[in-house]
């Protein structure tokens, strides 16, 4: 893209997980400052990532995603169910079933509803989760309540499971930061959970390169996961977060499903 063009995004959110999204035929070589320009939310439209939407060498659809803050982010769950919905409404397709490529592979989106409802029902296929990044030495004392167990977890995006008694008590604002550096240059996604039945999660999440959100979709498919490992939840877990419920199934793959609601359209100027 040699020359500056307009653009049309739509905007999205899964929980109160704000997504940008447009379809290009390759992702601009300035997508990391289009991304710090139009998530920042005093200056330009406000978002958690901009996705662009692209076509593989097979012809699926291509999920690119960059973090509010510019960084690439391999995968995310509410963004792709976000990325499902804004499939459908451009394509014109009711109960959308596709195949999306990622970073982190191949990911299957169901939607649930045709492309001028407001909101729709997705699932997304989130893989088969793999070992996650090394905590040893990590100080669990600044985390400042007792931190009751501990566990990371990769799914294409690497992920930092803590289980507390009340996450609304800890300052996430300052514990996030701090313990995702310690995983530099990567860095790492921090949740903090409490167990509230074998059905229940509750999860404040702290995400690489977007910080404090309302939800992460990838989190929570971590924490019930994670959860399930340690037999505290059955397989098929609410995760209440502070944008509203998220449900997993855990298995291979695990099962992300929530409501995906449509806000706004936009046009924007992209060159690169």
């Amino acid at each position: 893209m040699g020359k500056t063009v307009s653009v049309h995004l739509t905007h999205h959110h899964g929980l109160g997980n704000e997504f940008l999204i447009g379809f290009v035929d390759r992702v601009p070589g300035n997508g990391a400052d289009l991304a710090r320009h139009l998530c920042d939310r005093a200056t330009g439209i406000g978002a958690d990532g901009l996705v662009f939407g692209t076509t593989d060498s097979t012809g699926r659809p291509l999920f690119t995603l960059f973090n509010s803050d510019g960084s690439r982010a391999e995968v995310s769950g509410n963004g792709l169910r976000c990325f499902g919905q804004a499939l459908a409404r451009r394509d014109d397709v009711t109960d959308l079933d596709v195949v999306v490529d990622t970073a982190a592979g191949l990911r299957h989106i169901v939607v649930d509803g045709g492309p001028a409802d407001v909101e729709v029902w997705a699932t997304v296929e989130m893989g088969v989760v793999d070992s996650g990044p090394s905590f040893e030495g990590l100080d669990l004392g600044l985390v400042g309540v007792e931190v009751l167990d501990v566990e990371s977890s990769d799914l294409g995006n690497p992920h930092l499971v803590l289980r507390v008694d009340d996450p609304d008590a800890v300052d996430l604002s300052v514990v996030g930061p701090t313990i995702e550096a310690y995983f530099a240059p990567v860095g790492c996604n921090v949740h903090l959970i409490a167990v509230e039945d074998r059905a229940t999660v509750r999860l404040r999440p702290w995400e690489r390169g977007a910080g404090l959100t309302e939800a992460c979709g990838s989190g929570a498919c971590a924490a019930a996961h994670i959860a399930h490992g340690w037999g505290l939840v059955d397989g098929l877990v609410d995760v209440v977060m502070p944008g509203g419920v998220a449900t997993v199934a855990v298995g291979k793959p695990l099962r992300l499903t929530g409501p995906t609601t449509w806000l706004a359209d936009h046009e924007v100027a992209v060159g690169g």
